[in-house]
Parts: C-alpha cells; structure tokens; sequence
C-alpha cells in the first residue's frame, strides 16, 4: 500500500471513531423540556379558591332581608305623640329639629290635657308614644301600678320603655297689672280667705289642678267651699287657666313655669315640695303602638343633651 493511502485510511478511521463518540455522548443525554403548565395550573386554582372565599364573605357580611327589612322599620314612617298641653311649644322644635336630621320620619303630635290623653288613648285613640304631666294618667294605664290607681286593670304601657323624661315646676302667676297685688301663695291663700279674687285652676282631671288641689289643702282651703263662692273658675287644660291669666279675665293662677316663659308672664312664687310634691313627666311608648320602634328612637332622642337644652330654657328640668 503507498504511503498516501494509508495515510488517508487512518485519517478516515480517526475522523469515524470521533464521530462515533460524539453521537455516544449525545446518546447519553436526555433533553429537558421546561414548562410552566403545572405551575399555571396551581395559581389558577389558588385564585378560584380565593374568590370562593370572597364570595362566601360577601355573602356573610350582606344581610339578610329580613335584616335590612328590621333596620329600615327603625326610626323610619309616622310617630303618633300623645302629650300634655304644656309641652306644645317645646315638642314642636324639637319635631322640626328631629324631622329635619330624619326627613323618613314624620311626627304628628295631639296636645291636651293629660287626663283628656289617658281617656283617649283607652278608648282606642291611635297613639304610639304618650308623655303625661303626671304620674296618675301614666300609672292608670299600667298593669303595673297600683289597683288604687289603676282601677280598671289597663294594660296600655310598655314598662320597659317607661322613663321620668322631665320636671317642671307649680308656679303663681298674675296678669301683668297685678290688681291684687299678690306676691306669694301666702298671699293667694289670704286672698281666697277673704273671698276677694278670682283664682283660675286646672279642672281636677288633669295634672295642674290636681297640684293645686293640693296646695289649696296645704292651706286648709275648702276648694268647693271656694268654688260655690265664685272665687274660683276653672280651666279645662293648663293652657286655658294661662289664657285667662294673660287676657286679664282673673286676678291670678296656678301653671307650669314652662306656660309662664312661654306665654311672657311674670312668675310671683314658685310651689315647693311639701305643696305639691315633684311634678315629674313620665312617658312611654305603647303596647298598642303601630311603630313602636321609631316611637322608642324618639323617645331616646328626647332625653340627649340637645333636647334637653330646648327643654330647660322654658323651665323644664331633668329629673334628679
């Protein structure tokens, strides 16, 4: 074999070896396909379960119609007040400042003497929240007070929403010529002795003559005695014994401070304790109420600090 032959023979055998070699090594080595399917797949589904929570949260947390029906039921249509005729002035701010922060609802009041309240009310007169000038009108309503009191077993008060929101205060009072010239009770009670006035008071049915009675018994005074006399006339409601008053039609009357500053009359003595007692206002929302919830959120109302203002620049007072 020439020399340039076989020189090209190994050349070629080396050239195959290493070409055998190479494909060898590519063999033994497995190509690696990366991919992110799974990892896609894992995120997806973790969001999925994350939604689901959202939604069973939002879900949870969105109340339920009958919820919202009850929230919107509070404080919300028609408040029927039932009150006595010397919280006229007073109550009607105070309906046109809660009807204002509240325009939902609507307050429609009846004034009057409380025993004429008490009389309606339990001839079934639509009332949901009642405020009495006295104990008496309240407690004949009331299963829970005294059969002496309540002597036909009336079950007209809810007890749990039942408060003392108020005190006032008995007062003398004189037209503004002050012809008698009176400046205490000492001198209305000498004066009815004497049988040379004419005294206005609240009929015996209702809370202000029911305080005078007993002012006039304080002074051992025989108020038929009086009356069959002429010395005494009478007025249906406190605001009719301040009518009279003020017209001049009598020399002098028994009223509330709060009738008196609302009226622009002069106060000439002021009842104390051993006359009359505490003149307390309580009030109460109503078995019988048609919206007994809105009834009680007024009722709460009344008794803030910013009702209580409007109240005691006419005399009222909380009650201690």
């Amino acid at each position: 074999m020439r020399k340039f032959d076989l020189w090209n023979k190994v050349t070629v055998m080396m050239a195959s070896a290493a070409c055998v070699s190479a494909l060898g090594a590519c063999g033994n080595t497995t190509p690696v396909v990366q991919t992110t399917e799974p990892a896609v797949q894992e995120t997806a589904a973790a969001t999925e379960t994350e939604k689901a929570a959202d939604a069973q949260a939002a879900e949870a947390a969105a109340p339920t119609e009958e919820a919202q029906a009850e929230t919107e039921s509070v404080g919300e249509g028609e408040i029927i007040v039932f009150a006595a005729a010397s919280m006229t002035e007073t109550l009607t701010e105070l309906k046109d400042t809660y009807e204002a922060a509240h325009p939902e609802v609507t307050i429609t009041y009846n004034f009057d003497s409380s025993g004429t309240l008490k009389t309606q009310i339990q001839e079934g007169a639509d009332c949901d929240l009642f405020i009495s000038a006295g104990q008496k009108q309240m407690n004949q309503l009331d299963r829970n007070a005294s059969a002496e009191v309540n002597t036909e077993g009336l079950d007209f008060v809810d007890e749990n929403s039942r408060i003392n929101i108020l005190e006032n205060k008995v007062t003398l009072c004189v037209p503004e010529e002050n012809p008698k010239n009176l400046q205490t009770f000492d001198d209305l009670a000498d004066a009815l002795k004497d049988g040379d006035i004419l005294f206005c008071m609240g009929n015996s049915d209702v809370p202000v003559g029911q305080y005078t009675q007993k002012i006039l018994a304080y002074y051992e005074l025989d108020e038929e005695q009086l009356a069959a006399d002429g010395v005494i006339t009478y007025g249906s409601n406190v605001k009719e014994v301040t009518t009279q008053v003020a017209e001049g039609s009598v020399d002098a009357g028994v009223i509330y401070c709060t009738d008196a500053y609302s009226a622009g009359l002069t106060i000439m003595d002021y009842a104390t304790k051993d006359m009359c007692g505490q003149i307390i206002y309580p009030a109460s929302v109503l078995k019988t109420a048609a919206n007994p919830e809105a009834a009680q959120y007024f009722l709460d109302f009344l008794t803030t600090d910013e009702a209580m203002e409007v109240f005691e620049k006419v005399g009222f007072s909380r009650v201690n």
